[in-house]
């Protein structure tokens, strides 16, 4: 299905429950559907966030915490809280919710996994968060390592399964070397993955990814296929993070995310479009926008842009650079845009070249997110993305294959 703009998912997002359609029902509605069969007479754990809703908007933790025939008793945060009260790399805090009264398990403060003592009493532990699609955000670490967590402890695991906002079928980056396990790059997958958070437990699971495979069992959507981005879910949204706000941020956090780890170019955060942009106060935006345009980047246009961020990086200073515009989002390479807007700025301004003025204290959260360091040092040498091309493509192609034995849906 070919896109030409994305300004009417905004208009979407404003529509009553009855015209946005609802065809979608995610995992959540399915259990429903089900009467929580495969709760009953067991502990419910709950790992979740203000994403976990239902198709009316109504908390996963409410749903089961008065569904007559589950015993909710612990939930278990990741970043940003179970309620969203956190903001992003916050420090979590064991807790008790003020609402359930049920303990509050912190995944995001001084563990990042579950240990024993926290599952303690616990049956099964249900797994209900929206994703991004994307390695870096930090969600699907949370969930791999609560699956591991659980299989050493006994524990059943349950996903709730949700779109993927940026459909199914889109797959770049290059895997995670050994050396650059983090909890922004957990597992040897593709920065941009192509698969449900659902999927991807079954992937993790069956591909030994994890230090011990667990129980699991994946609550599948109904009426979702992977030609979908998150506007055809009929689906109302809730923002991940404090700045992915709408559905169509998840498509830019792979185009500008990487970068944004430097701190070097503003790429939006801290004005009303994340991710969606490039700037600075020392650049052209006219001369920026014209050389990218002269590469002929399939679906994409980058527009002249001049701001001045509330906060981040920038703040309060007059910047401008290019708007990202996606005008054909199934032939657009969303990630690949951050490395030629670095490459074009360094062949417009030589002597601004990333990585020659880039706080170098950043350089390990980069290599991090890009689950190697070898695309910093090939990119550096001659500021090219070419350079570092085959290495950003070159486990995509068995991925997808390795990957397809666990898609739950065409």
């Amino acid at each position: 299905m070919k896109r030409s703009q994305y300004s009417a998912l905004f208009f979407l997002c404003l529509l009553p429950f009855s015209l946005a359609g609802q065809q979608v029902k995610t995992g959540l509605e399915v259990l429903k559907k089900q009467h929580f069969k495969i709760l009953e007479g067991k502990r419910v754990g709950l790992i979740t966030n203000p994403t976990g809703v239902d198709n009316q908007l109504k908390s996963t933790i409410d749903i089961l915490f008065e569904a007559p025939n589950v015993n909710l008793v612990a939930l278990y945060a990741p970043e940003h809280g179970v309620r969203g009260d956190a903001h992003a790399g916050d420090h979590i805090d064991d807790t008790r919710d003020a609402k359930t009264g049920l303990p509050v398990y912190s995944l995001h403060g001084k563990t990042r996994r579950a240990t024993p003592e926290m599952l303690q009493g616990i049956d099964v532990l249900v797994y209900d968060i929206q994703d991004i699609g994307c390695r870096s955000f930090t969600y699907i670490s949370t969930m791999g390592l609560a699956m591991e967590a659980a299989a050493e402890s006994g524990v059943e695991f349950v996903v709730l399964d949700r779109p993927n906002p940026l459909g199914g079928h889109k797959v770049e980056g290059g895997l995670v070397d050994d050396a650059f396990i983090s909890f922004v790059s957990q597992f040897k997958i593709p920065y941009v993955y192509g698969l449900t958070c659902g999927e991807l437990a079954l992937l993790l699971n069956g591909e030994n990814m994890l230090k011990k495979a667990c129980k699991l069992h994946v609550v599948a959507m109904k009426s979702w296929n992977r030609d979908m981005t998150y506007e055809d879910t009929g689906l109302h949204w809730i923002a991940s993070s404090p700045h992915i706000p709408h559905p169509i941020t998840a498509l830019f956090y792979p185009v500008s995310g990487i970068l944004g780890e430097l701190g070097y170019l503003s790429i939006g955060v801290g004005y009303p479009l994340p991710f969606e942009l490039f700037a600075a106060e020392w650049l052209d935006a006219k001369l920026l926008a014209d050389s990218l345009n002269a590469l002929g980047l399939p679906g994409l246009h980058f527009r002249p842009i001049y701001f001045k961020p509330f906060y981040a990086t920038g703040k309060g200073k007059q910047l401008q650079g290019v708007q990202v515009h996606i005008s054909d989002y199934e032939a657009a390479r969303l990630s690949e845009v951050q490395f030629y807007v670095m490459q074009e700025v360094a062949k417009l301004y030589p002597d601004k070249a990333v990585f020659d003025n880039a706080d170098k204290k950043r350089f390990n959260m980069f290599d991090k997110v890009c689950g190697s360091d070898f695309v910093r040092l090939n990119f550096a040498k001659n500021n090219r993305f070419d350079d570092i091309r085959d290495f950003w493509y070159k486990e995509v192609d068995a991925f997808k294959k390795k990957s397809k034995k666990y898609h739950l849906y065409k």
